[in-house]
């Protein structure tokens, strides 16, 4: 790594901790009721949406209900989308005259946006018409973001309260996650990209003159190309903030009109971990520790900077077959160097590289370089955060309650190893909690390894590789890990937009969004009724480097246990298939 490449990484690195504490700070006092600056704007319309919806804001949930609300909620968002797809040739803000989306693509489509997995088996510009893209999905990437919040700060209730049998209500932390943190932010974000060039209008595709005409496929003569627009930044805003990922052009954030300057790229990436990791800080003061928030933003970047660098390594080291052939790829005033396939020369190799690791590492998905043409271990970085859960950074919410059922089994392991019952936070991690755990880091894992099985067995599901071998098995193990851990990135060349991986990723999106849920949220309510145990001379610190270390290695394990069988299979194999003689 140069020092160019390390001066870049440590810049975004720097920006993202210096945000973590105030944006922290802001989203815990919106979610403890307290003043944080916008209530003399917001107060009222907050006010009047209770009203609307008829419900009781003083009123809690216990986590049942909350749970039952959560689904209903997401289950109408899933309907919604549905129906407006298939309906979009008869609804307006489509100058495109856009077709209706087909029963099986529009399935996948909805539970992809409701899920915050944003998978897309479609390009968006040919596809969707305007409605469809803003109603329907922006709308949910601002719900199915503020969904993850709320059944966090649920979930950090459960260690805060005393013997309460509620975890607050749900509709109120979806409320302020939507009106008080995810609005405002977006709004700026969205016109500072507009600033910089980003597409927000409602005009159709716009028709430019060829300097030279060309002949098509079928040998008609091209005179005129098409240039897609619509209402992109508004979306893209959110995308980025709400770790959501689904790109309103087909090539995402490689788009010219997604991401215009290294300075709206710079931003762009600098959003995906931004609320994530200061939901950190939020946790440390809601359960009244900042050292606890602290502990586990570290743990993450243990796991997330070395993953970085690796990325960055081997695709700058290019691809040994091209040296053979006296090919230079060393970086250098005249060249980038290294493996440039797929990626932006005006991104370069370490600003994709930064964006691959950051938006896996996250659930977010969106990409500004494609995956697929990375080395095999430059390829296995992003599939490998993934597979550890989702849980470095994470997806808004979802990826810091997922750590906390990693917390769970940490402690609870490591209060067998000195004889006593586990504590985290002062409340007893029991059987109870263990299993709910255990259901939060395997049902994932279980979408994953069973979908690239029947995937693998199904003949018309392997006749939508396009690459045989190793690297066709790592597509659809990259497909299935996106769709099982709610990420939604993917590797070209697989075919998604069939009946079979519409239903089947759709259905892993289902099952590791909800199943995940469901118990982290009856974790909050058992942990709500305990009392809060004194710390004593045997209590096990959770602040200590020991403990994030420990933590880090229970991450690692279940990751390296579950997945290095079938990553041996792709790209472990497929890089040493570069260096056989």
């Amino acid at each position: 790594m140069n020092l160019n490449n390390f001066i870049q990484i440590a810049i975004y690195l720097a920006i993202l901790l210096l945000l973590v504490k105030p944006l922290g700070t802001y989203m815990a006092r919106v979610y403890e009721g307290k003043p944080c600056g916008l209530n003399v704007w917001f107060g009222g319309l907050e006010k009047l949406i209770y009203r609307f919806i008829g419900t009781n804001p003083e009123q809690g949930m216990s986590w049942k209900t909350y749970a039952v609300a959560v689904m209903l909620f997401n289950i109408m968002g899933i309907i919604i989308v549905y129906a407006i797809q298939r309906l979009q040739a008869h609804l307006p803000l489509n100058p495109m005259a856009m077709p209706g989306v087909g029963a099986d693509l529009s399935f996948n489509t909805a539970i992809s946006f409701a899920t915050n997995t944003n998978w897309q088996s479609y390009g968006g510009e040919t596809t969707l018409s305007y409605f469809t893209q803003m109603m329907g999905l922006t709308v949910q990437n601002f719900v199915s973001a503020a969904t993850g919040m709320a059944v966090l700060v649920a979930s950090i209730r459960g260690f805060v309260q005393k013997q309460i049998e509620t975890i607050g209500n749900f509709w109120v932390d979806l409320v302020r996650s939507t009106l008080y943190i995810l609005l405002p932010l977006s709004l700026i974000l969205a016109l500072v990209l507009v600033s910089q060039g980003m597409v927000q209008t409602f005009k159709p595709s716009a028709r430019v003159d060829l300097l030279q005409s060309i002949k098509d496929s079928n040998g008609k003569i091209v005179s005129q190309q098409e240039i897609a627009l619509g209402p992109a930044a508004s979306q893209i805003a959110i995308k980025q903030l709400g770790t959501n990922g689904g790109g309103f052009f087909n090539v995402n954030s490689a788009h010219p009109f997604e991401n215009p300057t290294p300075l709206s790229n710079f931003l762009e990436v600098l959003a995906i971990l931004l609320i994530a990791a200061s939901l950190c800080y939020t946790f440390g003061y809601m359960v009244k520790d900042k050292r606890q928030g602290w502990a586990l933003l570290i743990a993450m970047l243990i796991i997330f900077i070395p993953c970085l660098w690796a990325s960055v390594h081997y695709e700058q080291k290019g691809n040994p077959l091209l040296n053979s052939l006296g090919i230079d790829q060393k970086h250098s005033v005249m060249q980038p160097g290294g493996n440039m396939e797929g990626k932006e020369a005006r991104f370069g190799i370490v600003n994709s590289a930064i964006w691959a690791t950051a938006t896996t590492a996250a659930s977010n998905g969106s990409v500004n370089s494609m995956h697929d043409s990375y080395m095999p271990l430059g390829g296995l970085v992003p599939m490998w955060l993934m597979q550890l859960g989702e849980v470095v950074f994470g997806g808004v919410g979802s990826g810091l309650y997922g750590m906390l059922a990693f917390v769970i089994v940490a402690v609870f392991i490591s209060g067998l190893m000195i004889g006593r019952t586990p504590e985290y936070l002062g409340k007893k991690i029991e059987s109870y909690e263990m299993k709910m755990a255990a259901l939060i880091l395997l049902i994932p894992h279980m979408c994953v390894l069973l979908g690239t099985a029947l995937a693998v067995i199904l003949p018309k599901a392997r006749a939508a590789i396009l690459n045989p071998g190793a690297h066709g098995f790592s597509e659809i193990l990259y497909a299935f890990t996106s769709a099982g851990n709610n990420n939604g990135s993917a590797f070209a060349g697989l075919s998604t937009n069939t009946f079979f991986y519409n239903i089947a990723l759709g259905l892993a999106m289902f099952f590791s969004r909800y199943w995940l849920i469901i118990p982290m949220l009856a974790i909050a309510g058992s942990l709500s009724k305990k009392k809060i145990v004194p710390a004593s001379s045997g209590t096990l610190p959770t602040h200590t480097p020991l403990f994030i270390i420990f933590l880090v290695m229970v991450v690692l394990i279940v990751g390296a246990l579950t997945f290095f069988p079938a990553l041996s299979l792709g790209p472990i194999v497929e890089h040493l298939m570069l260096y056989k003689v």
